[in-house]
């Protein structure tokens, strides 16, 4: 889900920016006109999108988290962050945390608020990464309700794909039968 965000985001800007570009293009200068009462500029709303050209100390990218181990109050890992959930505004709702199984085979999703976990620094001498720290252990994660991520509902009104008929509505058996001959 995050994949597919950051690729439309990726893509979007890709848009943008072209359409800037063939619009300096067109112009017999490169600087744009002033604004005037009477001028009205339908790109309006992109250029009134705020741009972010650097990343604070404060701030972190999902990239980060997705994928760092998760320990529990013994220091051992009892998972790690197979995704993240957030809001149509862009606030993150959950960490999704894999838990149990081996390489991902048969590993449950359970999603916790970023206000359970504690960043936990790695130890920069030996290379390691950062860790999220939950005060649970791996037992009540496996006893926590699975993570289910949203499914679009199935366009289907029949079995195996078949469309249904309204009785009395002719002799074939299938939703591609040929009439009757007579």
């Amino acid at each position: 889900m995050l994949k597919k965000l950051m690729i439309t985001t990726a893509i979007g800007g890709l848009m943008i920016g072209s359409a800037f570009a063939a619009e300096d293009t067109k112009s017999p200068t490169a600087t744009a006109p002033a604004p005037s009462s009477s001028m009205s500029t339908p790109a309006t709303s992109a250029t009134s999108a705020k741009f972010v050209s650097s990343q604070r100390q404060d701030q972190f990218l999902a990239s980060k988290f997705k994928g760092t181990n998760v320990i529990g109050t013994d220091d051992k890992k009892i998972g790690d962050v197979s995704d993240i959930l957030f809001d149509k505004d862009g606030k993150i709702e959950a960490y999704v945390v894999g838990v149990g199984g081996f390489l991902g085979i048969g590993s449950k999703d359970v999603a916790l608020a970023p206000s359970a976990f504690q960043i936990v620094a790695g130890d920069k001498s030996k290379n390691e990464s950062d860790k999220l720290r939950l005060s649970m252990t791996k037992d009540q994660l496996k006893e926590a309700a699975n993570f289910e991520p949203y499914k679009e509902p199935r366009q289907t009104t029949g079995m195996g794909g078949a469309t249904t008929r309204p009785l009395g509505s002719g002799a074939g058996s299938g939703p591609s039968a040929p009439p009757a001959a007579k």
